[in-house]
This record gives C-alpha cells, structure tokens and sequence, in this order.
C-alpha cells in the first residue's frame, strides 16, 4: 500500500496536565491527583496522530526555542513527522496548553499560544511545494487567521484538498475559509458558534451542517462525541454512529479523530468509513490519559480497521 501523504499547517503546544476529582469553583483551591505533560496543541497532534498511523506528514508550525520548542521538535521527528518548516525563534516563548481534567474524563484548557502567532505566511509560502505534493491540508485556527487562509489558498491552487478544522471557533469567521473548505470538521460547539443553530442532537446538528454548506463548505464532517459523527453533502446526510466506553480523558479525541479520518480520506475510503474508524480510534483514545500519548500506533489496532487500503 502507498503511504498517504498529508501536510498540517497549525500549532504545537505544550500540554501541563492536572488531572483532578472535580473542577475548582472561581477562587477555589484544590488538590490535584496526579500532573502530567506532554507535547500537544491542535496541528501538532492531528499530524501525530496520522503519523502514528503510517502517513508520510509534512508540519508547518513555529516554536519557542527553549525547552518546550525543542521537546516538541524531537517529538516530531521521533514519528517520523518532516519538521523542514517547523521554525524556531527567541522571539516568543512556546505554547503553552494548561489542562484539567475531572473524575468523570471531562477537560477544561487554557492556551496561551504564543510562538504560534508568529508563523508568517512567507513561511507557508516556503513549504508550498510540500503543500502540493501531501495533496491533503489539515489547518485549524490556533495559528493567527491569516496564517491559516494562506495555507487554505495554497492548497486550492496546486490542487490539494483543504481539510479545516475550525477549533478554536468564534463567529466572525470570514467568508472565503469556508469557501476554501474541502472538508470542514467542527465539532458541536464549534458548529454552534459558526451557525447559531444549536447542535447538541442529530437534528440540530443536521441544521447546523446545512448552514455550514451554504457558506460554502463542500462537505461536513461533524463530530458529535460519544454520538459519532455526521457527514453532509449538498444532497446527502449520513450518522456514523459512535462507540461507548467508559471515558477516561478526552483532551484531544478530536484532534484524534482529525488525523486519523484524514488518514483514512487519503488512502482512499469513502467519507462515512473513513469516518468510522476514526470513531473507533478515538474512543480508544478516551480510555487513556494524556493526548498524543494516549493515541494508539498502528501495530495496537486490530488488523481489520486497515481493511480495503
């Protein structure tokens, strides 16, 4: 089988991770059970993710050079991710990304993303033709807005497939991103604040998907937790239901959910399969604590879910 190969423009950050027994009420101090850390941020970890799978993964990314930027960077190349254009700078520390996480799995997260906002779009300019030749684009809006159109505007001109994940999500989002969006794949919330349709049941989120397609966005891959996910086209709406399991920690299953659904979108399957199996490696995921670190290799997963590649 040929690799996919898949490039991720966005950010990495640097999970510091509490997990506690409940979340503190404003002003509250409470102890902790256990603290962690680990290379994160959304860009980061969908390009992980995908790598752990078997895809040849292209990051264009920027990090503080100090001991978090180059944790992160030896992160990268121990998957196997090509690092040509992930840049360091003194200008600016690394992300940061402080998380709690309750009893019940349930997260709260703070970035502060610093080396993040200073990725140029002469940057992404220079890994154009490692853009074009990946022939899918993972981009999210961690990196400052312009950052990400230019690397949605390169991906449409040489031809390659613009997967956005609009996380973190705000309203004012302009036109042309959605335009520019192959695939976009919010989460419930995320499709919330795009739309202003509540998108809490599957009906809400149908609504919500039909809003997304009319600004423009050619298909929609919306993930709905422990419900699965929806795919909408103009004229077609599947639910690809989700997998129970008793949640640990689910700090990053969408990111996980991301890069692995891109992995299986470029090997070829249709949109609700490749759907599927990343359901089944998120929720995977959820079981384990941490973020990348809680993503399954490719040798952990039962053969079946690389049928057909």
């Amino acid at each position: 089988m040929r690799r996919p190969s898949i490039s991720v423009a966005g950010a990495a950050n640097f999970d510091l991770i509490s997990y506690i027994e409940r979340m503190p009420r404003t002003g509250e101090t409470i102890h902790g059970r256990r603290f962690g850390m680990g290379c994160g941020g959304k860009g980061a970890n969908q390009a992980v993710m995908a790598a752990k799978l078997g895809a040849e993964v292209t990051m264009v990314a920027k990090l503080g050079d100090d001991i978090f930027g180059h944790r992160t960077l030896e992160n990268f190349k121990s998957f196997g991710v090509k690092t040509d254009h992930v840049h360091l700078t003194d200008k600016a520390l690394s992300g940061v990304a402080p998380i709690t996480v309750d009893r019940e799995g349930n997260n709260s997260i703070i970035i502060v993303t610093g080396a993040n906002d200073l990725l140029t779009v002469e940057e992404l300019e220079a890994a154009r033709r490692d853009i074009a030749a990946a022939g899918l684009l993972i981009t999210q809006l961690e990196i400052p807005l312009e950052a990400t159109l230019c690397a949605m505007r390169i991906a449409r001109e040489e031809g390659a497939v613009n997967l956005f994940n609009p996380a973190p999500a705000f309203a004012d989002l302009p036109d042309e991103i959605f335009v520019l969006s192959d695939i976009i794949c919010p989460n419930e919330t995320e499709a919330e604040l795009l739309t202003g349709i509540r998108a809490d049941n599957l009906e809400g989120a149908e609504q919500a998907g039909r809003a997304l397609l009319e600004k423009g966005a050619k298909i929609v891959v919306m993930t709905l937790g422990g419900n699965g996910s929806l795919i909408m086209e103009k004229d077609t709406s599947i639910h690809v239901r989700g997998i129970q399991v008793d949640a640990k920690d689910t700090t990053g299953a969408g990111d996980c959910f991301i890069g692995s659904f891109a992995y299986f979108y470029a090997c070829g399957l249709p949109l609700d399969e490749a759907a599927r199996r990343a359901n089944r490696i998120a929720a995977i995921s959820v079981q384990r604590p941490g973020t990348q670190i809680s993503y399954p290799d490719a040798a952990e997963l039962p053969e079946d879910i690389f049928e057909s590649l």
